[in-house]
């Protein structure tokens, strides 16, 4: 798969809206050991582009789990739903945290709990070590 280049003007486009965060899960670039990655919300062979409305700050766990998917299976309901979309969605409107797990309010905010796998163990451990420092 070829590598999309994005300009170092548009990742800190992308970024500084982001408030340096994961758009998903809201982990900071700074908690993390890897910088994030520019995803693109609608997957170019899906017809996204590569401008900055389809663009959003990811960490790599959320891009990877992502990767071109822009939809899924709500678990409580079994239906299809599209994915939580940081430019069209607000992320209260469809998530909130309980500790630290993250719980998916709407069809489409549980959809993307459950395939960007938010309440992995790991995640959780990490989420409550920052949180319990303030992070």
């Amino acid at each position: 798969m070829a590598r999309i280049n994005i300009s170092a003007q548009l990742r800190q486009r992308v970024s500084a809206r982001a408030n340096n965060q994961c758009e998903y899960c809201l982990l900071s670039e700074r908690d993390s050991t890897v910088n994030h990655t520019i995803d693109h919300i609608r997957a170019l062979k899906h017809g996204g582009t590569s401008d900055a409305d389809n663009l959003a700050l990811a960490c790599v766990v959320c891009n990877r789990n992502k990767g071109s998917d822009i939809a899924t299976i709500d678990p409580e309901n079994k239906i299809l739903v599209r994915l939580f979309d940081p430019r069209r969605d607000i992320w209260q409107d469809h998530f909130m945290l309980d500790g630290a797990n993250i719980v998916g309010l709407t069809p489409s905010g549980r959809g993307t709990v459950s395939i960007l796998q938010f309440n992995e163990p790991t995640r959780v451990q990490d989420r409550a070590f920052l949180q319990a420092k303030g992070h």
